[in-house]
This record gives structure tokens, sequence and C-alpha cells, in this order.
């Protein structure tokens, strides 16, 4: 990074009350050649991963809204829809691999979780579980337990088969207040 972006970002970071992230061997280089104005920059360790629990960011008191139930409902025939099209487009023509299909869970639920995101539903935390076997001659039975409230929470299930594997993948829409 050049000294005349240094200094800008250094400037901008000031202006917004920021910390910089110059190091502060650069900062006591630019103190001896004149060119800084009263200023104290430190470095900052945001990024390091041992760092984190040293402060912690204040907790944001919200407002109590006393909504105990959702002003629109978890969309279940939408989100069967976006779990039909996504197992189609993503494993049509794949054939079973076991490095590739853990891979693929993987991208599945991020990709299903975003699209589902997108509708915007308020206050319904999203839950995307996908499983991917390989299809012989073997039978599975795969089951699921939640503790819910039946009012308000609901699910959303899909089951894919090809010609070498099978897929299942379910999105729970849990409503939070």
């Amino acid at each position: 990074m050049s000294d005349l972006a240094k200094e800008k970002a250094a400037r901008l970071l000031k202006k917004r009350g920021s910390l910089s992230s110059l190091g502060s061997h650069e900062i006591k280089a630019k103190e001896t050649t004149g060119k800084t104005k009263d200023s104290i920059s430190t470095v900052s360790y945001i990024d390091d991963p041992g760092h984190h629990d040293d402060n912690p960011r204040p907790a944001v008191q919200m407002e109590n809204t006393y909504q105990l139930s959702p002003t629109r409902r978890f969309p279940v025939m939408t989100v069967n829809d976006i779990l039909k099209d996504v197992l189609a487009s993503y494993l049509q023509e794949e054939k079973y691999e076991a490095e590739l299909c853990r891979q693929m869970t993987k991208t599945i639920s991020e990709v299903v979780k975003a699209r589902v995101k997108d509708l915007m539903i308020p206050r319904y935390k999203i839950i995307v579980l996908i499983s991917i076997g390989q299809l012989s001659d073997q039978n599975m039975r795969m089951g699921s337990r939640c503790l819910w409230d039946v009012a308000n929470d609901t699910f959303s299930s899909h089951t894919f088969k090809n010609s070498s594997l099978f897929a299942i993948a379910n999105v729970y829409g849990v409503y939070s207040e």
C-alpha cells in the first residue's frame, strides 16, 4: 500500500472515530519525518483469534414489542419449491462421490438458506439440514425431534433421487419472539 493511500485511510478512520490499521513502526517513522500533527494511532487486533474475548461488545438493549405471534406465517409451499429447484439444479447429473457430496451439502445448505432469507420472513430463525447419501441396495430411515411451538413453528422437507444418490433437505422455521 502506498504512503498516500495509507495516509488517506488513516484520515478516514480518524474522522470516523475508528482505530488505524497502520503498524506502530510505520507511525514512528512518520513522527520522525514530521508529517504528523499531534495525532496518536494505535494498532487494531480485531482479526487476531486470541483477542476476541478481551473487549466484549456492549449488549444492545431493545424495547419489548409484546408481539407473541407472527404477522406473516412461514411460507411452507414456497420453501418447498425452493428446495425442489435447488436440489434438482445441483444434483441432477451428479454421481455419488463422498468428498464431492460432503462439499455439496455445505454449498446446497448455504444456497437454500440464502434463498429462504431472501423471502424476508420477519422473526423466524432458519435452520437448514441437507443429507446426501449413496443410492444402493439398502434402507434408511431418518427422523428428527424438535422442541417448538406448534402454533407458530413449522418445517418444509423434500427428497431427491437420481441414479446414484439421494438427498434429503429439511428447512425449519422457528419463530423467535
